[in-house]
């Protein structure tokens, strides 16, 4: 069973760079590994040759994956996007409840996250409390510290 990632234009294309680099830069660096340990000798006792084919099968492990993850990918139409509710690249304004403090963070895909940013996963557990409530909503959120409770204040779009 597939899994579709959500993705923005500018998220995409750094995937695909990645899986660029991984094939074309990569790829050919863990081969050359494999032969210039193959060329030292016996190796029934060569552990550097053993270390440079487990570094390749975890290499092109990553790439399938990454090509699984590129094939499954969706463009989000940020055109098409519903304001009145909390969705995917909304950026939501809340208020914590319980101190009054304000903060506003970034709906994105998983692999876009960037806290330091404000641009927090749709799959955490904050990005799930938010995702379809509408300003002026109170969303409890369940965070390993315990349970918190936000207030919409605002949704936009940029």
């Amino acid at each position: 069973m597939s899994n579709i990632s959500y993705y923005t234009v500018e998220g995409l294309k750094k995937l695909k760079a990645e899986l660029n680099h991984l094939r074309d830069i990569e790829r050919p660096k863990a081969s050359q590994a494999i032969g210039e340990a193959r060329d030292k000798g016996d190796l029934s006792e060569n552990a550097e040759y053993d270390a440079a084919k487990e570094a390749q099968g975890l290499l092109e492990m990553k790439i399938a994956k990454m090509e699984n993850t590129v094939a499954n990918a969706r463009l989000i139409d940020e055109s098409q996007l519903d304001t009145s509710k909390v969705l995917v690249l909304s950026t939501v304004k809340l208020k914590n409840q319980v101190n009054g403090m304000e903060m506003s963070y970034k709906l994105v895909a998983e692999s876009e996250a960037d806290t330091k940013t404000g641009k927090i996963s749709v799959n955490s557990p904050i990005g799930k409390g938010l995702l379809g409530k509408k300003v002026g909503d109170t969303a409890e959120i369940v965070v390993p510290s315990g349970a918190i409770k936000f207030e919409i204040l605002e949704i936009t779009r940029d």
